[in-house]
């Protein structure tokens, strides 16, 4: 069996179990695994009532994630999520599943593009990005109910590889509240002092490339040409 990356600690007391999910989510793909999937929800439904699940991971298999993720949205009881510091790719769709989202106030949640590997000629690699577009969509999916935001809207959020504070989370409905916080839910997304953060990838990436890459001459204006040809012979 593969390596788990998963963890149940049951708390008699309360009646409650926790699992957490720490590091790669499956570090072999559950494409094809029909055992590892079943132990995972055999030790789900071992037990009853609601359970916490903390996540820390970078994410990992998108496959596994679906049957984790479709696995805690049919269980019986209430589940809560608890971000302990970073839900990132395949874990932020695991987290898409609680009953309602918890981030930690200094955790980061990620949201991307699928990626793969291919190998072959023209033919494979169009059936891979297909393949790519129609993972894509069933991720929209699970974002999409969580947020209710438009799938246009999370489409580019994906498309720019985009990390999210606890605070933006809340703000664009990935999350519903940060632990600790004795704000009402509204308040953390739109209160005074609580503005959230997000960064993309791709729109630093744009930056920095045309701050690197000088304008072609043909763009610039005829006075702008005459400028720099006077630097140039200035120095």
């Amino acid at each position: 069996m593969k390596r788990k990356f998963w963890n149940w600690v049951k708390n008699d007391a309360e009646e409650e179990r926790t699992l957490v999910l720490n590091g790669e989510i499956s570090d072999e793909t559950w494409y094809g695994d029909e055992v590892t999937p079943k132990l995972f929800e055999k030790e789900l439904n071992a037990g009853t009532g609601n359970i916490t699940v903390w996540i820390n991971s970078p994410g990992g298999d998108v496959f596994a994630a679906a049957q984790i993720y479709n696995m805690l949205m049919e269980y019986k009881g209430d589940v809560t999520v608890k971000i302990d510091a970073l839900a990132a790719s395949a874990a932020s769709v695991i987290a898409m599943a609680g009953t309602r989202v918890l981030m930690s106030p200094v955790s980061l949640m990620m949201i991307h593009n699928p990626m793969t590997i291919a190998i072959g000629d023209s033919r494979e690699m169009q059936k891979a990005g297909e393949m790519l577009d129609e993972v894509k969509e069933s991720i929209l999916n699970a974002y999409e109910i969580k947020t209710g935001l438009s799938r246009a809207k999370i489409s580019h959020l994906m498309d720019g590889e985009s990390w999210f504070n606890a605070k933006k989370a809340v703000e664009l409905g990935f999350a519903d509240g940060i632990l600790g916080s004795t704000e009402k839910t509204e308040d953390a997304a739109g209160g005074v002092g609580a503005e959230g953060m997000m960064f993309s990838r791709t729109a630093v990436t744009n930056s920095l490339l045309s701050k690197l890459i000088p304008e072609p001459e043909e763009k610039k204006t005829p006075i702008e040409q005459l400028e720099k040809r006077l630097n140039l012979l200035s120095h």
